[in-house]
């Protein structure tokens, strides 16, 4: 496909939670991938998040004899999306002879993470040297590093995540978390998805950032750790960015058994009506609340597992 030809864009601006129903309604219709671009304010002292702006969810259709179709193909797939809460109506704009891999690339930027962590797209050359770059490409439906619960969950965990630990990453994704603790210098990280797409997506974006050896991938959960399916069956430090009822259910299977005593549970991916419930159940099990993040509607919490904590088995 030429991409020096004129191009329609569709734009919604929308809050995080919607982004990614409208990025997977996008990606049926769109050629080259789905672009978010979203403001992000920083404390310069702490390093830290202190807002998350709206979000811009753009794709882009080859501007053909199919135009008018494709724009009624997505049009009705957002009404069937409205059905379940307002969504505002798409923007459309037509981009005349651009080129237009260029021109998907410059919606994108470093995003700073807590004190040693950089997230980056691959064409782009680290600005912040002194920074660990996590290169992953955002042309992915899921886990690039701009969604407000993966930043949370990577800013409360790097004060764990010490050179020589094990790891164990639930619900791995695009492997974004496993790669940060293998760049931060962990020996061993275990990274299991339900999803096999998100196995395999994990395991070649961490040979792309050259820490493929120490991520172990597999499909699974926390049944299949206990069980032994792999090498690792407790850590130091376990890391989940999923929603608050699946980590709940995740209790019942035995999530609190595979942190080590003294070790420490980050979780993420918790809309904030969740949040007592979630601190509820984790402290039920021997485990102190240390740190909390909050981006808008949604919460990141640190727990430190105290030394023989008397655990709750089920």
């Amino acid at each position: 496909m030429d991409d020096s030809q004129a191009w329609l864009e569709i734009m919604v601006s929308c809050d995080a939670e919607l982004a990614e129903s409208i990025s997977e309604v996008f990606s049926r219709y769109v050629t080259h991938g789905v672009v978010t671009e979203t403001e992000v304010k920083y404390d310069d002292a702490e390093e830290t998040l202190l807002d998350y702006g709206p979000v811009k969810v753009m794709g882009y259709i080859a501007y053909d004899g199919q135009i008018e179709a494709t724009k009624q193909k997505i049009e009705s797939a957002l009404g069937h999306l409205r059905l379940i809460q307002p969504i505002p109506q798409p923007i459309y704009r037509k981009i005349e002879d651009q080129n237009w891999m260029e021109s998907w690339k410059k919606f994108y930027n470093p995003v700073l993470i807590g004190e040693k962590l950089l997230i980056l797209p691959p064409w782009i050359e680290n600005p912040n040297p002194e920074r660990l770059a996590i290169k992953i490409d955002p042309s992915l439906a899921f886990g690039t590093g701009m969604h407000p619960t993966t930043q949370m969950c990577l800013s409360l965990a790097e004060p764990f995540l010490h050179p020589g630990i094990n790891v164990i990453d639930i619900g791995c994704g695009s492997g974004i978390l496993s790669i940060a603790a293998a760049k931060l210098g962990a020996t061993r990280v275990l990274a299991v998805d339900v999803d096999r797409t998100s196995v395999e997506t994990t395991l070649s974006n961490a040979i792309k950032n050259e820490v493929g050896s120490a991520i172990e991938t597999g499909a699974g959960s926390v049944e299949e750790i206990i069980n032994g399916d792999f090498s690792i069956q407790h850590a130091p430090v376990v890391m989940i960015n999923i929603l608050a009822p699946v980590i709940i259910r995740l209790f019942d299977d035995g999530l609190a058994n595979l942190v080590e005593d003294d070790g420490y549970l980050i979780v993420s991916g918790i809309l904030d009506y969740y949040e007592d419930e979630i601190q509820s159940v984790v402290k039920s099990y021997g485990f102190e609340l240390i740190g909390q993040r909050m981006i808008k509607d949604w919460v990141g919490l640190a727990f430190h597992k105290h030394p023989k904590s008397n655990l709750i088995t089920q």
